[in-house]
């Protein structure tokens, strides 16, 4: 699970990364960085799939969204067990309210 994890993170990290700083025209005087490229690639990904390249952005964000929920509803499938321990082990461990009424 570590390397899906590692495999999932780095990728993601890189890309938001290299979005914050392009979107931002943080370019440290690299090409890479800049909001040229960053238009660039856009076009380019919005001429491949038909989107308009403004909108890219927004689906790419909940792509990543998605896919997060995914990898983390794996890990926590994979961890049931030490999950459901965690929860009794709190629940037994918080002191019994009152059974008597608010006033």
């Amino acid at each position: 699970m570590r390397y899906i994890l590692g495999f999932w993170a780095v990728p993601m990290g890189l890309f938001w990364s290299w979005f914050l700083l392009a979107y931002n025209d943080w370019n440290f005087g690299m090409l890479f960085f800049s909001r040229v490229l960053y238009d660039h690639v856009f076009s380019i990904y919005g001429e491949i799939t038909g989107i308009a390249p403004d909108q890219l952005p927004v689906l790419i964000a909940r792509a990543c969204i998605v896919d997060t929920f995914l990898i983390f509803g794996i890990l926590a499938f994979r961890r049931r067990k030490k999950i459901a321990a965690w929860i009794a082990a709190r629940r037994a461990a918080q002191p019994q309210e009152a059974a008597a009424p608010r006033a």
